[in-house]
């Protein structure tokens, strides 16, 4: 784990380089004060020698001097390098998420994710930053204070660092239970985004049902979880801080007591022992730091740990001699397929059919029958179970997925839009689209008009998730960007059930064009808008139940015309 984090400051080397060196000038600086004052002590002043007196005191300053400037170097370059450790890592998660199957956004809520992204990366850019300064620094500190302080006066400096072993000893014992609070601590602030997230994104429905009060009931639960587990997390940093404190106490009354019986023995002169008290704050600032880093390890190598969670989740893989998809004509076949979510039960068992290119499909009956799964299996959003789905003959395991998905262009009933502008959502269809293809594709799907009665034209705005657009509108969007894919298969689920019936019939048009020469797959609860389809299938739990076209499924009698007729009687009602 540690060679791996370390791997993240290779591209950073010169700039991690030059941080420890200032960091090794600025500890080489702190141990040159309590040698002058020594001298100064002992000798210069004693012995009434003001011109060294002055020269020192010069030098003195000069050297505070140059401990501004490498302070300022280590707090800005430093940080600077730790923030492109952090975007690196951020830029190689996001990278790696967008290759994750979707079974792992099935498994895994967002705002979990984003707290994995966001809150832990920040406290791994700390510890790139601090971390090996801070280690780094209060070894060299460490050693070279042992042999300054070891050249004053030997005895008194093994009594003094005969304690650092019970310090590190104590300090390790309790690494593990620190590592155990913060990892709970980070899933509890990853429960708490996933909670918002959820409670935010459902706004409109919770006032709908006026259940602002449940909300906060479970948001509070999951803050009292997460109350719960910084206790637990602050009481073992509590234990050892206060541990950690008393140690040092303990040892600047060892130093005081043994180092006044030297000069009572007269081992040492005062101002040798004055030197010692210097090197005992400079002996203290190390182990504080390294307090603090043992303390920032856990919580930075915590986060990493989780980064790493995400980095090494299996992304989806094309075959090894996998190829291009091209000239696609359409044709599509399921072979026996079968597949289960999750290890459930089979949603499809030994499933077969074939659509020609050009030709429409639809696939109707009642919900849980496996036509979403359908739509969702041709792309290779999951992976079949059993059996083949072949396009123009080819087993689409057999070609990579970004071509096979380039081939395919898919309207679904829950519109995506992106918190952009109207022309952003358009044009992801293709984005490197001219902006006259992206009009063209707005005209195809009936919104231009529209588009150019809003006060910032393609410009405006549509909010998160298209919140300020109507539903038929984002249906729209959603055409035109599809329109502008230009795929040669086209799957429609249930892309206009959402819609009232006028909007529905408003947006037909649209989708007859779009369908216009291109391998289409179509869901629909509403029949009207597939009783035009080449041929229909009719789905339930056992699988096909019924085959045809609508005037035969009519005539049949069976499960497509009682669909028909109810749908026939509940317009006559209404």
């Amino acid at each position: 784990m540690i060679k791996r984090f370390c791997s993240y400051y290779k591209p950073h080397l010169k700039l991690f380089l030059a941080d420890m060196l200032a960091a090794l000038l600025l500890s080489l600086c702190s141990m040159v004060y309590p040698l002058i004052t020594r001298k100064m002590l002992k000798d210069y002043i004693p012995n009434g020698q003001v011109k060294l007196l002055i020269t020192w005191a010069v030098l003195l300053l000069g050297i505070y001097l140059l401990k501004y400037v490498l302070n300022y170097f280590v707090a800005y370059y430093g940080h600077v390098m730790g923030v492109k450790m952090q975007a690196q890592m951020r830029r190689d998660v996001f990278s790696h998420l967008e290759r994750l199957p979707l079974t792992y956004f099935d498994n895994n809520k967002t705002g979990t994710i984003m707290s994995r992204i966001v809150n832990d990366l920040m406290d791994v850019s700390e510890l790139a930053h601090h971390g090996p300064e801070d280690l780094f620094l209060s070894v060299v500190m460490l050693i070279g204070s042992f042999f300054v302080m070891g050249s004053i006066y030997l005895p008194l400096t093994l009594i003094i660092y005969a304690l650092i072993p019970f310090m590190f000893f104590f300090a390790l014992k309790k690494q593990k239970a620190m590592k155990t609070a913060f990892s709970d601590s980070r899933k509890e602030v990853g429960v708490i985004n996933a909670t918002l997230e959820n409670s935010i994104s459902g706004i409109r429905v919770s006032k709908a049902y006026t259940n602002a009060e449940h909300e906060f009931k479970l948001f509070n639960r999951g803050n009292e979880r997460f109350v719960g587990a910084r206790k637990r997390a602050y009481k073992t940093m509590a234990e050892f801080h206060s541990g950690m404190t008393i140690c040092m106490d303990i040892l600047r009354v060892l130093m005081y007591v043994a180092g006044g019986l030297f000069v009572f023995y007269g081992y040492i002169d005062i101002s040798d022992f004055t030197a010692f008290s210097l090197y005992i704050t400079l002996f203290i600032s190390p182990i504080e730091k390294l307090v603090g880093f043992i303390e920032q390890y856990q919580n930075g190598m915590t986060g990493f740990r989780r980064f790493c969670d995400i980095i090494d989740s299996e992304p989806e893989a094309d075959a090894p001699d996998a190829v291009p998809l091209t000239n696609v004509g359409g044709d599509i076949a399921f072979h026996d397929v079968s597949f289960a979510y999750h290890d459930s039960k089979e949603v499809l068992h030994g499933f077969s059919f074939s659509l020609e290119k050009g030709k429409t499909l639809a696939l109707v009956g009642p919900s849980g029958g496996g036509k979403t799964t359908i739509c969702h299996l041709i792309p290779r959003f999951y992976e079949v179970s059993a059996g083949v789905i072949t396009i123009d003959g080819i087993d689409i395991t057999s070609v990579t997925r970004e071509s096979l998905r380039k081939s395919i262009g898919i309207v679904s009933q829950d519109v995506f839009l992106f918190d952009s502008t109207v022309y952003d959502n358009i044009a992801y269809g293709c984005p490197d689209a001219t902006r006259e293809e992206v009009e063209k594709a707005a005209k195809l799907a009936n919104i231009h008009s529209y588009i150019m009665s809003l006060p910032d034209g393609y410009e405006t705005l549509v909010g998160e998730r298209g919140v300020k657009l109507s539903g038929g509108q984002k249906q729209r969007v959603a055409i035109a960007r599809v329109f502008l894919k230009n795929p040669p298969i086209l799957i429609l689920d249930e892309a206009t059930s959402a819609l009232d019936n006028v909007t529905e019939q408003m947006i037909q048009q649209s989708l007859e064009d779009l369908c216009r020469g291109r391998t289409t797959i179509v869901v629909a609860h509403r029949l009207t808008t597939v009783k035009n389809a080449d041929e229909i299938l009719v789905i339930n739990d056992e699988g096909i139940a019924e085959r045809g076209k609508h005037e035969e499924l009519v005539a049949k009698g069976g499960i497509y015309a009682e669909l028909w007729n109810g749908m026939k009687a509940s317009i006559t009602v209404a």
